[in-house]
Protein backbone atom coordinates (compact mmCIF):
# COMPACT_ATOMS: atom_id res chain seq x y z
CA UNK A 1 0.00 0.00 0.00
CA UNK A 2 1.68 3.21 -1.07
CA UNK A 3 2.50 5.89 1.87
CA UNK A 4 -0.18 8.32 2.67
CA UNK A 5 1.59 11.22 1.53
CA UNK A 6 2.42 9.41 -1.69
CA UNK A 7 -1.64 8.59 -2.06
CA UNK A 8 -2.79 9.97 -5.64
CA UNK A 9 -5.50 12.45 -5.77
CA UNK A 10 -8.28 9.77 -6.56
CA UNK A 11 -7.01 7.66 -3.80
CA UNK A 12 -7.43 10.90 -1.38
CA UNK A 13 -10.69 11.22 -2.91
CA UNK A 14 -11.90 7.78 -1.81
CA UNK A 15 -10.57 8.08 1.51
CA UNK A 16 -12.23 11.14 2.14
CA UNK A 17 -15.53 9.15 0.84
CA UNK A 18 -15.12 6.57 3.87
CA UNK A 19 -13.99 9.43 6.51
CA UNK A 20 -17.37 11.30 5.59
CA UNK A 21 -19.44 8.04 5.57
CA UNK A 22 -18.20 7.35 9.01
CA UNK A 23 -18.18 10.54 10.87
CA UNK A 24 -20.91 12.83 8.99
CA UNK A 25 -23.55 10.65 8.83
CA UNK A 26 -24.91 9.03 12.11
CA UNK A 27 -28.29 10.28 11.53
CA UNK A 28 -28.98 8.82 7.95
CA UNK A 29 -27.65 5.59 9.42
CA UNK A 30 -29.50 5.69 12.30
CA UNK A 31 -32.80 6.27 10.71
CA UNK A 32 -32.08 3.38 8.50
CA UNK A 33 -31.28 1.34 11.42
CA UNK A 34 -34.88 2.10 12.71
CA UNK A 35 -36.51 0.91 9.28
CA UNK A 36 -34.28 -1.91 8.33
CA UNK A 37 -32.95 -3.71 11.84
CA UNK A 38 -29.07 -4.78 11.48
CA UNK A 39 -29.74 -8.47 12.66
CA UNK A 40 -32.48 -8.83 9.56
CA UNK A 41 -30.95 -6.83 6.95
CA UNK A 42 -27.32 -7.30 7.29
CA UNK A 43 -26.63 -7.52 3.87
CA UNK A 44 -28.47 -4.79 2.90
CA UNK A 45 -27.43 -2.32 5.38
CA UNK A 46 -23.34 -3.27 4.39
CA UNK A 47 -24.83 -2.59 0.97
CA UNK A 48 -25.90 0.57 1.76
CA UNK A 49 -22.80 1.73 3.61
CA UNK A 50 -20.98 0.48 0.38
CA UNK A 51 -23.54 2.68 -1.83
CA UNK A 52 -23.05 5.96 0.44
CA UNK A 53 -19.04 5.40 0.05
CA UNK A 54 -19.47 4.89 -3.70
CA UNK A 55 -22.12 7.91 -4.03
CA UNK A 56 -19.32 10.36 -2.44
CA UNK A 57 -17.04 9.13 -4.12
CA UNK A 58 -18.50 10.06 -7.59
CA UNK A 59 -19.42 13.37 -6.40
CA UNK A 60 -16.32 14.28 -5.55
CA UNK A 61 -14.43 12.92 -8.37
CA UNK A 62 -17.19 14.84 -10.45
CA UNK A 63 -16.98 17.82 -9.14
CA UNK A 64 -12.97 17.91 -9.29
CA UNK A 65 -13.21 17.53 -12.69
CA UNK A 66 -14.35 21.36 -12.51
CA UNK A 67 -12.53 22.33 -9.22
CA UNK A 68 -9.07 21.37 -8.50
CA UNK A 69 -9.49 17.87 -6.06
CA UNK A 70 -8.32 19.58 -3.20
CA UNK A 71 -10.48 22.61 -3.47
CA UNK A 72 -13.38 20.03 -4.29
CA UNK A 73 -12.11 17.46 -0.57
CA UNK A 74 -11.89 20.60 1.14
CA UNK A 75 -15.32 21.97 0.46
CA UNK A 76 -16.79 18.71 1.48
CA UNK A 77 -15.42 17.90 4.42
CA UNK A 78 -16.11 21.37 5.72
CA UNK A 79 -19.50 21.62 5.07
CA UNK A 80 -20.06 18.04 6.34
CA UNK A 81 -18.61 19.21 9.52
CA UNK A 82 -20.80 22.16 10.08
CA UNK A 83 -23.99 20.80 8.60
CA UNK A 84 -23.89 17.05 10.19
CA UNK A 85 -23.96 18.81 13.63
CA UNK A 86 -27.55 20.14 13.03
CA UNK A 87 -28.38 16.93 11.91
CA UNK A 88 -27.01 14.98 14.59
CA UNK A 89 -28.04 17.21 17.54
CA UNK A 90 -31.29 19.06 16.31
CA UNK A 91 -32.59 16.30 13.79
CA UNK A 92 -32.50 19.09 10.76
CA UNK A 93 -32.40 18.56 7.54
CA UNK A 94 -30.33 20.81 5.35
CA UNK A 95 -32.82 21.47 2.72
CA UNK A 96 -33.80 24.50 0.42
CA UNK A 97 -35.74 25.83 2.97
CA UNK A 98 -33.59 25.63 5.69
CA UNK A 99 -30.75 27.56 3.22
CA UNK A 100 -32.72 30.02 2.98
CA UNK A 101 -33.69 30.43 6.10
CA UNK A 102 -29.72 30.36 7.63
CA UNK A 103 -29.24 33.32 4.51
CA UNK A 104 -31.84 35.30 6.16
CA UNK A 105 -31.24 34.48 9.94
CA UNK A 106 -29.00 37.83 11.57
CA UNK A 107 -26.48 37.75 13.70
CA UNK A 108 -28.35 38.01 16.83
CA UNK A 109 -30.29 34.67 16.09
CA UNK A 110 -27.18 32.72 14.29
CA UNK A 111 -25.05 33.09 17.70
CA UNK A 112 -27.51 31.19 19.42
CA UNK A 113 -26.65 28.24 17.70
CA UNK A 114 -23.03 28.33 17.92
CA UNK A 115 -21.45 26.74 20.85
CA UNK A 116 -18.60 24.65 21.90
CA UNK A 117 -20.06 21.58 20.18
CA UNK A 118 -19.84 23.17 17.12
CA UNK A 119 -16.48 24.43 17.22
CA UNK A 120 -14.98 21.37 18.23
CA UNK A 121 -16.57 19.10 15.64
CA UNK A 122 -16.08 21.81 12.75
CA UNK A 123 -12.13 21.72 14.39
CA UNK A 124 -11.45 18.31 14.19
CA UNK A 125 -13.73 16.82 11.54
CA UNK A 126 -13.02 19.72 9.22
CA UNK A 127 -10.05 22.12 9.81
CA UNK A 128 -7.89 19.36 10.84
CA UNK A 129 -8.39 16.91 7.70
CA UNK A 130 -8.21 20.03 5.83
CA UNK A 131 -5.00 20.74 7.40
CA UNK A 132 -3.83 17.47 6.80
CA UNK A 133 -5.08 17.21 3.30
CA UNK A 134 -3.17 20.62 2.32
CA UNK A 135 0.03 19.20 3.34
CA UNK A 136 -0.50 15.92 1.82
CA UNK A 137 1.96 15.39 -0.84
CA UNK A 138 0.12 13.92 -3.49
CA UNK A 139 2.24 11.32 -6.40
CA UNK A 140 3.30 13.91 -9.45
CA UNK A 141 0.48 13.09 -12.45
CA UNK A 142 0.11 15.06 -15.19
CA UNK A 143 -2.46 16.49 -16.13
CA UNK A 144 -4.11 14.15 -18.38
CA UNK A 145 -3.69 11.57 -16.38
CA UNK A 146 -5.00 13.24 -13.34
CA UNK A 147 -8.47 13.58 -15.45
CA UNK A 148 -8.22 10.45 -16.53
CA UNK A 149 -7.79 8.79 -12.86
CA UNK A 150 -10.95 10.76 -11.60
CA UNK A 151 -13.18 9.64 -14.99
CA UNK A 152 -12.80 5.96 -14.03
CA UNK A 153 -12.95 6.49 -10.52
CA UNK A 154 -16.30 8.24 -10.95
CA UNK A 155 -17.12 5.56 -13.95
CA UNK A 156 -16.50 2.43 -11.13
CA UNK A 157 -18.05 4.33 -8.04
CA UNK A 158 -20.77 4.16 -10.66
CA UNK A 159 -20.86 0.79 -11.26
CA UNK A 160 -20.44 -0.33 -7.79
CA UNK A 161 -23.53 1.86 -6.34
CA UNK A 162 -25.44 0.13 -9.73
CA UNK A 163 -23.81 -3.15 -8.14
CA UNK A 164 -25.04 -2.46 -4.50
CA UNK A 165 -28.32 -1.14 -5.84
CA UNK A 166 -28.96 -4.15 -8.34
CA UNK A 167 -27.97 -7.00 -5.23
CA UNK A 168 -31.30 -5.64 -3.35
CA UNK A 169 -33.01 -4.36 -5.62
CA UNK A 170 -36.35 -5.01 -3.59
CA UNK A 171 -35.44 -3.60 -1.00
CA UNK A 172 -33.87 -0.38 -2.14
CA UNK A 173 -37.26 -0.05 -4.20
CA UNK A 174 -39.14 0.19 -1.36
CA UNK A 175 -36.24 2.59 0.41
CA UNK A 176 -36.38 4.99 -2.75
CA UNK A 177 -39.96 4.93 -2.87
CA UNK A 178 -41.34 5.44 0.69
CA UNK A 179 -38.45 6.52 3.14
CA UNK A 180 -37.75 9.70 0.73
CA UNK A 181 -36.99 11.58 4.20
CA UNK A 182 -34.63 9.30 4.84
CA UNK A 183 -32.28 10.26 2.44
CA UNK A 184 -32.30 13.66 3.20
CA UNK A 185 -29.82 13.26 5.73
CA UNK A 186 -27.34 12.35 3.38
CA UNK A 187 -24.08 14.54 4.24
CA UNK A 188 -22.74 16.40 2.93
CA UNK A 189 -24.38 15.65 -0.54
CA UNK A 190 -27.99 16.64 0.31
CA UNK A 191 -26.66 19.96 1.94
CA UNK A 192 -24.75 20.75 -1.43
CA UNK A 193 -27.61 19.76 -3.35
CA UNK A 194 -29.85 22.10 -1.84
CA UNK A 195 -27.18 25.26 -1.84
CA UNK A 196 -26.67 24.79 -5.16
CA UNK A 197 -30.79 24.82 -5.65
CA UNK A 198 -30.95 27.93 -3.63
CA UNK A 199 -28.30 29.62 -5.89
CA UNK A 200 -29.56 28.50 -8.70
CA UNK A 201 -32.87 30.65 -7.60
CA UNK A 202 -31.05 33.29 -8.09
CA UNK A 203 -29.99 32.94 -11.67
CA UNK A 204 -30.63 35.99 -13.85
CA UNK A 205 -33.27 34.77 -16.71
CA UNK A 206 -33.36 36.11 -20.13
CA UNK A 207 -37.22 37.57 -19.29
CA UNK A 208 -37.04 39.19 -15.55
CA UNK A 209 -40.57 38.91 -13.98
CA UNK A 210 -42.17 41.94 -14.16
CA UNK A 211 -43.07 43.14 -10.32
CA UNK A 212 -46.94 41.55 -9.97
CA UNK A 213 -49.66 44.33 -8.89
CA UNK A 214 -52.89 43.01 -7.95
CA UNK A 215 -56.11 45.85 -8.00
CA UNK A 216 -58.33 46.38 -4.70
CA UNK A 217 -60.84 48.25 -4.19
CA UNK A 218 -61.68 49.91 -0.19
CA UNK A 219 -65.54 49.80 0.63
CA UNK A 220 -66.47 53.34 1.23
CA UNK A 221 -68.39 54.48 5.02
CA UNK A 222 -71.16 55.33 4.35
CA UNK A 223 -71.73 57.80 7.44
CA UNK A 224 -69.25 60.17 9.03
CA UNK A 225 -69.83 58.94 12.64
CA UNK A 226 -68.76 55.51 11.07
CA UNK A 227 -65.99 54.14 13.00
CA UNK A 228 -62.36 53.50 11.63
CA UNK A 229 -60.46 50.12 11.83
CA UNK A 230 -57.42 50.28 14.28
CA UNK A 231 -56.17 46.28 13.69
CA UNK A 232 -52.96 44.84 15.71
CA UNK A 233 -51.50 41.74 13.50
CA UNK A 234 -49.12 39.98 15.95
CA UNK A 235 -46.93 37.54 13.88
CA UNK A 236 -45.56 35.18 16.47
CA UNK A 237 -42.18 33.18 16.27
CA UNK A 238 -42.44 29.64 16.68
CA UNK A 239 -45.16 29.21 19.21
CA UNK A 240 -47.46 25.40 19.25
CA UNK A 241 -50.32 25.17 19.74
CA UNK A 242 -50.41 22.19 21.83
CA UNK A 243 -48.38 24.11 24.42
CA UNK A 244 -50.95 27.13 24.81
CA UNK A 245 -53.35 26.40 27.54
CA UNK A 246 -56.48 28.26 25.53
CA UNK A 247 -56.17 24.52 23.60
CA UNK A 248 -55.95 22.13 26.69
CA UNK A 249 -52.36 22.18 27.46
CA UNK A 250 -52.51 21.33 30.98
CA UNK A 251 -50.33 23.70 32.24
CA UNK A 252 -51.26 27.17 32.38
CA UNK A 253 -49.46 29.18 29.74
CA UNK A 254 -51.99 31.82 29.24
CA UNK A 255 -53.11 33.37 32.55
CA UNK A 256 -54.11 36.09 31.31
CA UNK A 257 -55.37 35.85 27.79
CA UNK A 258 -57.42 33.40 29.53
CA UNK A 259 -59.59 36.18 31.61
CA UNK A 260 -60.33 38.19 28.50
CA UNK A 261 -63.71 38.50 27.18
CA UNK A 262 -63.99 38.27 23.87
CA UNK A 263 -61.14 36.15 22.62
CA UNK A 264 -61.01 33.22 20.06
CA UNK A 265 -58.21 30.68 20.45
CA UNK A 266 -58.74 28.47 16.91
CA UNK A 267 -57.47 25.26 17.90
CA UNK A 268 -57.14 23.92 13.92
CA UNK A 269 -54.33 26.07 12.44
CA UNK A 270 -51.58 25.00 10.19
CA UNK A 271 -49.16 26.92 8.27
CA UNK A 272 -48.22 26.86 5.13
CA UNK A 273 -44.14 26.50 5.96
CA UNK A 274 -41.93 24.67 9.16
CA UNK A 275 -39.48 28.45 8.79
CA UNK A 276 -39.96 31.84 9.00
CA UNK A 277 -38.33 32.62 5.98
CA UNK A 278 -41.14 30.63 4.48
CA UNK A 279 -44.26 31.01 6.57
CA UNK A 280 -44.26 34.96 7.14
CA UNK A 281 -44.07 36.01 3.32
CA UNK A 282 -46.51 32.99 2.50
CA UNK A 283 -49.03 34.28 5.15
CA UNK A 284 -49.18 37.71 3.90
CA UNK A 285 -49.30 36.45 -0.25
CA UNK A 286 -52.51 35.65 -2.07
CA UNK A 287 -50.94 32.92 -3.46
CA UNK A 288 -51.78 29.42 -1.03
CA UNK A 289 -49.86 27.21 0.24
CA UNK A 290 -49.98 25.01 -2.77
CA UNK A 291 -49.01 27.41 -4.61
CA UNK A 292 -46.84 29.38 -2.75
CA UNK A 293 -43.55 30.43 -4.71
CA UNK A 294 -40.91 32.44 -2.31
CA UNK A 295 -39.33 34.24 -5.63
CA UNK A 296 -42.44 35.36 -6.86
CA UNK A 297 -43.83 36.20 -3.59
CA UNK A 298 -41.26 38.77 -3.25
CA UNK A 299 -41.94 40.13 -6.98
CA UNK A 300 -45.79 40.37 -6.17
CA UNK A 301 -47.86 42.52 -3.85
CA UNK A 302 -49.16 41.52 -1.11
CA UNK A 303 -52.13 42.46 1.79
CA UNK A 304 -50.40 44.48 3.09
CA UNK A 305 -49.74 46.58 -0.13
CA UNK A 306 -53.01 46.09 -0.90
CA UNK A 307 -54.31 47.66 2.58
CA UNK A 308 -51.98 50.40 1.60
CA UNK A 309 -53.38 51.55 -1.54
CA UNK A 310 -56.66 51.61 -0.49
CA UNK A 311 -55.70 53.95 2.52
CA UNK A 312 -54.96 52.07 5.25
CA UNK A 313 -52.20 53.30 7.36
CA UNK A 314 -49.81 50.34 7.90
CA UNK A 315 -46.50 50.08 10.06
CA UNK A 316 -44.45 47.13 10.26
CA UNK A 317 -42.94 46.56 14.02
CA UNK A 318 -39.92 44.05 13.90
CA UNK A 319 -38.15 42.82 16.95
CA UNK A 320 -36.81 39.85 14.85
CA UNK A 321 -34.69 39.43 11.75
CA UNK A 322 -36.87 41.09 9.54
CA UNK A 323 -39.82 40.90 7.30
CA UNK A 324 -38.70 38.49 5.09
CA UNK A 325 -39.64 40.85 2.13
CA UNK A 326 -43.25 41.48 3.20
CA UNK A 327 -43.14 44.99 4.18
CA UNK A 328 -40.83 46.26 1.77
CA UNK A 329 -42.93 48.78 0.67
CA UNK A 330 -44.62 49.71 3.73
CA UNK A 331 -43.66 51.71 6.76
CA UNK A 332 -41.38 49.71 8.79
CA UNK A 333 -39.81 49.81 11.95
CA UNK A 334 -36.76 47.90 13.43
CA UNK A 335 -36.88 47.38 17.06
CA UNK A 336 -33.49 44.74 17.80
CA UNK A 337 -31.59 47.62 19.58
CA UNK A 338 -32.24 50.05 22.57
CA UNK A 339 -31.37 52.78 19.90
CA UNK A 340 -35.51 52.41 19.33
CA UNK A 341 -36.41 49.84 21.26
CA UNK A 342 -36.67 51.08 25.03
CA UNK A 343 -36.93 47.18 26.81
CA UNK A 344 -33.56 45.75 26.35
CA UNK A 345 -31.69 43.67 29.27
CA UNK A 346 -29.80 40.44 27.63
CA UNK A 347 -31.73 41.42 24.53
CA UNK A 348 -34.84 43.73 23.27
CA UNK A 349 -37.73 42.61 24.36
CA UNK A 350 -41.02 42.38 22.42
CA UNK A 351 -42.92 44.35 24.54
CA UNK A 352 -40.83 47.22 23.81
CA UNK A 353 -42.80 47.56 20.59
CA UNK A 354 -45.32 49.04 22.24
CA UNK A 355 -43.60 52.05 22.89
CA UNK A 356 -44.94 55.15 21.08
CA UNK A 357 -47.62 53.61 19.51
CA UNK A 358 -50.32 55.26 21.32
CA UNK A 359 -48.27 58.49 20.08
CA UNK A 360 -48.37 56.84 16.09
CA UNK A 361 -52.71 56.09 16.41
CA UNK A 362 -53.32 59.48 17.75
CA UNK A 363 -51.01 61.18 14.35
CA UNK A 364 -53.79 58.85 12.21
CA UNK A 365 -56.74 59.25 10.79
CA UNK A 366 -58.71 56.78 8.64
CA UNK A 367 -58.02 52.85 8.97
CA UNK A 368 -54.96 51.41 11.16
CA UNK A 369 -52.93 48.37 10.60
CA UNK A 370 -50.33 47.55 13.17
CA UNK A 371 -48.14 44.63 12.31
CA UNK A 372 -45.98 43.61 15.07
CA UNK A 373 -43.09 40.95 14.45
CA UNK A 374 -42.36 38.96 17.57
CA UNK A 375 -38.63 37.60 18.52
CA UNK A 376 -41.37 35.50 20.81
CA UNK A 377 -39.87 31.55 21.29
CA UNK A 378 -36.95 31.22 19.00
CA UNK A 379 -34.50 28.39 19.90
CA UNK A 380 -32.50 27.41 21.08
CA UNK A 381 -31.28 29.75 23.64
CA UNK A 382 -35.18 29.88 24.79
CA UNK A 383 -34.08 30.95 28.01
CA UNK A 384 -32.87 34.33 26.48
CA UNK A 385 -36.67 34.96 25.42
CA UNK A 386 -38.26 36.20 28.45
CA UNK A 387 -37.38 38.55 31.23
CA UNK A 388 -36.24 36.72 34.76
CA UNK A 389 -39.55 37.15 36.19
CA UNK A 390 -41.38 35.36 33.61
CA UNK A 391 -39.27 32.11 34.54
CA UNK A 392 -42.32 30.09 36.29
CA UNK A 393 -41.30 26.41 35.20
CA UNK A 394 -38.28 25.43 36.50
CA UNK A 395 -35.34 24.04 36.42
CA UNK A 396 -35.46 26.13 32.90
CA UNK A 397 -32.71 24.99 30.21
CA UNK A 398 -30.27 27.79 30.64
CA UNK A 399 -27.67 26.98 27.60
CA UNK A 400 -28.26 26.85 23.94
CA UNK A 401 -26.66 23.83 23.57
CA UNK A 402 -29.92 21.68 24.62
CA UNK A 403 -27.69 18.62 25.10
CA UNK A 404 -26.26 20.25 27.78
CA UNK A 405 -30.38 20.17 29.31
CA UNK A 406 -32.78 16.69 29.49
CA UNK A 407 -36.59 17.09 27.71
CA UNK A 408 -38.41 18.58 30.28
CA UNK A 409 -35.61 21.68 31.23
CA UNK A 410 -35.93 22.41 27.42
CA UNK A 411 -39.57 22.53 27.54
CA UNK A 412 -39.65 24.35 30.67
CA UNK A 413 -37.74 27.10 28.95
CA UNK A 414 -40.00 27.00 25.97
CA UNK A 415 -43.00 27.53 28.35
CA UNK A 416 -41.92 30.00 29.95
CA UNK A 417 -41.54 32.48 26.50
CA UNK A 418 -45.09 30.94 25.93
CA UNK A 419 -46.07 32.86 29.49
CA UNK A 420 -44.08 35.89 28.47
CA UNK A 421 -46.10 35.89 25.28
CA UNK A 422 -49.22 35.65 26.74
CA UNK A 423 -48.45 39.21 28.75
CA UNK A 424 -47.09 40.61 25.88
CA UNK A 425 -50.74 40.04 24.29
CA UNK A 426 -52.38 40.95 26.76
CA UNK A 427 -50.49 44.53 26.75
CA UNK A 428 -51.97 44.56 23.02
CA UNK A 429 -55.22 43.93 23.97
CA UNK A 430 -55.21 46.86 26.82
CA UNK A 431 -53.78 49.00 24.02
CA UNK A 432 -56.88 48.20 21.73
CA UNK A 433 -59.28 48.87 24.81
CA UNK A 434 -57.92 52.54 25.39
CA UNK A 435 -58.66 53.10 21.54
CA UNK A 436 -62.42 51.86 21.76
CA UNK A 437 -64.89 53.01 20.67
CA UNK A 438 -63.15 55.46 18.46
CA UNK A 439 -62.04 52.61 16.59
CA UNK A 440 -63.18 49.20 15.75
CA UNK A 441 -60.46 47.33 17.24
CA UNK A 442 -59.69 43.70 17.19
CA UNK A 443 -56.55 42.02 18.19
CA UNK A 444 -55.23 38.72 15.81
CA UNK A 445 -51.85 36.65 16.79
CA UNK A 446 -50.54 34.26 14.21
CA UNK A 447 -47.63 32.27 14.86
CA UNK A 448 -45.32 31.70 11.65
CA UNK A 449 -44.47 27.99 12.73
CA UNK A 450 -44.17 25.29 15.61
CA UNK A 451 -40.90 24.04 17.52
CA UNK A 452 -39.92 20.19 17.73
CA UNK A 453 -38.89 20.14 21.68
CA UNK A 454 -37.31 16.32 21.76
CA UNK A 455 -40.25 14.51 20.29
CA UNK A 456 -38.58 11.77 18.54
CA UNK A 457 -35.06 12.98 18.96
CA UNK A 458 -35.88 15.94 16.72
CA UNK A 459 -35.21 19.53 17.60
CA UNK A 460 -35.81 23.23 16.81
CA UNK A 461 -38.05 23.49 13.04
CA UNK A 462 -37.50 23.76 9.72
CA UNK A 463 -38.27 20.24 8.53
CA UNK A 464 -39.39 19.92 4.62
CA UNK A 465 -43.04 20.81 5.18
CA UNK A 466 -43.93 16.95 3.24
CA UNK A 467 -42.70 15.38 6.76
CA UNK A 468 -42.25 17.65 9.34
CA UNK A 469 -44.27 16.45 12.73
CA UNK A 470 -47.06 18.18 13.59
CA UNK A 471 -45.05 20.10 16.65
CA UNK A 472 -43.66 22.54 13.76
CA UNK A 473 -46.87 22.75 11.64
CA UNK A 474 -50.12 23.07 14.52
CA UNK A 475 -49.73 26.62 15.50
CA UNK A 476 -51.31 29.04 17.74
CA UNK A 477 -53.83 31.69 16.36
CA UNK A 478 -56.13 33.92 18.54
CA UNK A 479 -58.34 36.80 17.85
CA UNK A 480 -59.47 38.99 20.96
CA UNK A 481 -62.61 41.24 19.22
CA UNK A 482 -63.89 44.41 21.54
CA UNK A 483 -67.77 44.61 21.21
CA UNK A 484 -66.84 47.83 19.38
CA UNK A 485 -65.97 45.88 15.67
CA UNK A 486 -68.07 44.58 13.19
CA UNK A 487 -66.63 41.46 13.86
CA UNK A 488 -69.38 38.73 14.95
CA UNK A 489 -67.98 37.32 17.70
CA UNK A 490 -70.42 34.34 18.10
CA UNK A 491 -70.43 33.29 14.77
CA UNK A 492 -66.65 33.54 15.08
CA UNK A 493 -66.51 31.64 17.94
CA UNK A 494 -68.60 28.82 16.29
CA UNK A 495 -65.96 27.95 13.74
CA UNK A 496 -62.82 28.55 16.04
CA UNK A 497 -62.13 24.40 15.70
CA UNK A 498 -62.62 24.44 12.18
CA UNK A 499 -59.43 23.02 10.14
CA UNK A 500 -57.69 26.19 8.13
CA UNK A 501 -54.58 27.42 7.48
CA UNK A 502 -52.38 30.59 7.26
CA UNK A 503 -54.19 30.89 3.93
CA UNK A 504 -57.01 32.45 5.90
CA UNK A 505 -54.98 35.85 6.97
CA UNK A 506 -54.90 37.47 3.66
CA UNK A 507 -58.15 37.22 3.14
CA UNK A 508 -59.31 38.17 6.60
CA UNK A 509 -57.45 41.33 6.65
CA UNK A 510 -59.14 42.11 4.00
CA UNK A 511 -62.04 41.12 4.89
CA UNK A 512 -62.09 43.20 8.08
CA UNK A 513 -60.75 46.22 6.42
CA UNK A 514 -63.71 45.82 4.13
CA UNK A 515 -61.20 45.76 0.45
CA UNK A 516 -62.27 43.73 -2.77
CA UNK A 517 -59.83 43.01 -5.44
CA UNK A 518 -60.75 42.06 -9.23
CA UNK A 519 -59.34 38.97 -8.34
CA UNK A 520 -62.31 37.66 -6.90
CA UNK A 521 -63.89 34.26 -6.80
CA UNK A 522 -66.36 33.00 -4.78
CA UNK A 523 -66.17 31.60 -0.43
CA UNK A 524 -63.13 33.32 1.35
CA UNK A 525 -60.87 31.58 3.30
CA UNK A 526 -60.82 33.30 6.50
CA UNK A 527 -60.99 33.35 10.26
CA UNK A 528 -64.06 35.63 11.28
CA UNK A 529 -67.17 36.31 10.37
CA UNK A 530 -68.66 40.06 9.67
CA UNK A 531 -71.84 41.28 10.98
CA UNK A 532 -73.57 42.06 8.02
CA UNK A 533 -71.32 39.39 5.81
CA UNK A 534 -74.75 38.37 3.74
CA UNK A 535 -74.86 41.84 2.41
CA UNK A 536 -71.54 42.20 1.46
CA UNK A 537 -68.81 41.33 -1.44
CA UNK A 538 -66.01 40.65 0.31
CA UNK A 539 -62.11 39.36 -1.31
CA UNK A 540 -61.45 35.85 -1.72
CA UNK A 541 -57.91 35.30 -3.23
CA UNK A 542 -57.28 33.33 -6.64
CA UNK A 543 -56.73 29.87 -5.23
Amino acid sequence: MPSLYRLRSYHTIIVAAVFLSATANLSFFTAVLELYPFSDNSGFIVSMVILLIACLTLLMAVFSLVLHWRITVSFFLLVAAGTAYFSDQFGTVIDVDMIRNLAETDIAESSDLMNLSLALRIVLLGVVPVTLLWAHNPARVSWGKRLLGHTITAALALAIMAACIFSFSSQYASFFREHKSVRYYISPAYPIYSAMQFAASFAPTADPMPFMTLDAVANILETEDAHAELVILVVGETARADHFSLNGYERVTNPLLAKEQHLVSFSNIHSCGTSTAISVPCMFSYSAHENFNVNSARNTENGLDLLQTTGVNVLWRDNNSDSKGVADRVPFEDFRSSERNPVCDEECRDIGMLDGLQTYIDNKSGDILIVLHQMGSHGPAYYRRYPPAFEKFTPACQSAELSDCSQQEIINAYDNTILYTDYFLSQVIALLKVNSPKYETAMFYVSDHGESLGESGMYLHGMPYSFAPEAQTHVPVVAWIDPSSDIDYEQTLAIKDQANSHDAVFDTLLEVFEVSTALLPAAAVKLVVLEDEEDEEVHNAAR
